[in-house]
């Protein structure tokens, strides 16, 4: 029994936020029947993103709404409120919240109150100060950039087929990826493999024609698959005639030029910056403790350190492994992220109830990474997959760890389908600006001048 009645706050609806607040509404059912219980979710967007199947939307194999789960109709014991919190005063339990509506009204920030916080707003891109990059750089962290990019890589090759200008078509067919990570690497085996089988329905294109560049910092890319399977993936993209340049930095992309640190200089339309994440800036909004990344200090039961009642998990948590020698975190995957979200929700649970705390223990299983269609690499359990069966693999744990039965089923129908149909080819960039075709109608301007366009658009 909850001994009073407890208001508790999930700040962001990403893993964290979603899985801690499906659990609750599980473990604190009768209560949240009762009244006892009132839970409350802040998120700016009414949905949670399945980040791993961003390259696969951004590659035309499943449908960007099937990438995200609604929150409202998985979340329906709780209060989903669209807005963000701005600050958070812990010590006085209150969270400055705005909203679309307090942005109408004029009225400033709300002031929420709580009993128990849940604090998950997760990352957001690390970017550094690159020349050009804010004008002309492209994200890949959302579902909207996921297939912005497919439509802006399609146009791009729309622009090169129909220029007579060797200059415009070079730098058309130039894409340049910032980051060797997950999301750089899959995004460009995705998108290389989508482009390649794109290009036999123009008459004057040939998949050679384009350049795909690879920019990673270190010494290997996907470290997470370990260093035999990152030096096959580096193998398998070159194979592929994708340029992977590593020990290089990205030093300016200014006049739509790429000036890498080796000296190397390309004329592109295309600069995706991957390149890591940082906490989101919230935290340092907060009274709570960071550390010198920025992120919350955690006990191994998912608390914050020195701040009772307030929890955190995911991204913007520093939570010690405690499978690992002592000083180590676990990483800020979703892998874990899934795993603490549901420690969190039973200890949130236990603690209401006067119940002891449980122990967040995961050790890491390992990391698969799709490379394109049929293409991918992974290292599960001590063994090391490459090629089909990586990649199947890929899609199988995915399939599986996707929320809800409802997407599981669509995904998986999609998959079916596009193995029996050719690929879409279809590029739907006037989904970015669905008024510019009736301003123009009604005697006003376009959206965007095509000029200071930063993806390049036409």
């Amino acid at each position: 029994m909850v001994k009073e009645r407890a208001r508790i706050l999930v700040v962001g609806g990403g893993y964290v936020g979603m899985y801690t607040a499906l659990r609750l509404q599980q473990t604190l059912k009768r209560e949240l029947a009762r009244g006892d219980v009132e839970i409350t979710v802040v998120t700016p967007e009414p949905y949670m993103t399945y980040q791993p199947f961003l390259p696969e939307a951004a590659a035309g194999s499943i449908s960007p709404r099937h990438v995200v789960v609604p929150l409202r109709r998985v979340l329906d014991r709780c209060r989903v409120v669209i807005g963000e919190v701005t600050s958070i005063d812990h010590a006085k339990r209150t969270a400055a919240l705005t909203t679309l509506a307090t942005d109408e009204e004029g009225t400033g920030a709300q002031q929420l109150t709580y009993e128990e916080l849940v604090l998950a707003p997760g990352s957001i891109s690390r970017t550094l100060p690159v020349p050009g990059l804010a004008e002309h750089g492209i994200g890949f962290k959302t579902v909207e950039e996921a297939i912005g990019l497919r439509n802006h890589v399609i146009e791009q090759m729309d622009i090169a087929s129909s220029t007579r200008d060797p200059a415009v078509r070079d730098a058309a067919l130039t894409f340049v990826f910032v980051g060797g990570g997950y999301a750089g690497v899959e995004a460009l085996g995705e998108l290389e493999d989508m482009a390649r089988y794109t290009a036999r329905y123009y008459h004057n294109l040939q998949p050679d024609d384009m350049k795909w560049i690879l920019v990673e910092a270190s010494d290997r890319i996907l470290p997470e698959v370990g260093e035999e399977m990152g030096r096959y993936t580096v193998t398998e993209l070159r194979r592929r005639n994708i340029d992977v340049r590593l020990n290089t930095r990205l030093e300016s992309c200014a006049d739509r030029v790429a000036v890498l640190s080796d000296g190397a200089r390309f004329p592109t339309r295309t600069v995706v910056w991957t390149a890591g994440v940082k906490p989101h800036p919230l935290l340092a909004a907060s009274d709570l403790p960071l550390n010198e990344r920025g992120r919350l200090k955690c006990t191994p039961q998912l608390t914050i350190e020195g701040a009772p009642h307030a929890w955190a998990a995911g991204d913007a948590a520093a939570v010690p492994d405690v499978t690992a020698e002592p000083g180590k975190e676990t990483a800020p995957n979703a892998q874990h992220a899934l795993r603490q979200a549901k420690v969190l929700g039973d200890n949130i649970a236990h603690s209401l109830r006067g119940e002891p705390l449980q122990t967040y223990s995961h050790k890491y299983v390992g990391s698969v990474a799709s490379l394109g269609l049929h293409k991918g690499v992974a290292h599960v359990y001590g063994r090391k997959l490459k090629g089909y069966p990586a990649w199947f693999m890929h899609r199988v744990y995915h399939l599986n760890r996707v929320p809800t039965f409802n997407r599981k089923a669509r995904v998986l129908a999609e998959w079916t389908l596009s193995g029996l149909f050719k690929r879409e080819i279809v590029s739907l960039g006037s989904l970015e600006h669905p008024r510019a075709e009736f301003e123009l109608a009604a005697g006003g301007k376009p959206p965007q001048d095509p000029m200071n366009d930063p993806k390049g658009s036409s």
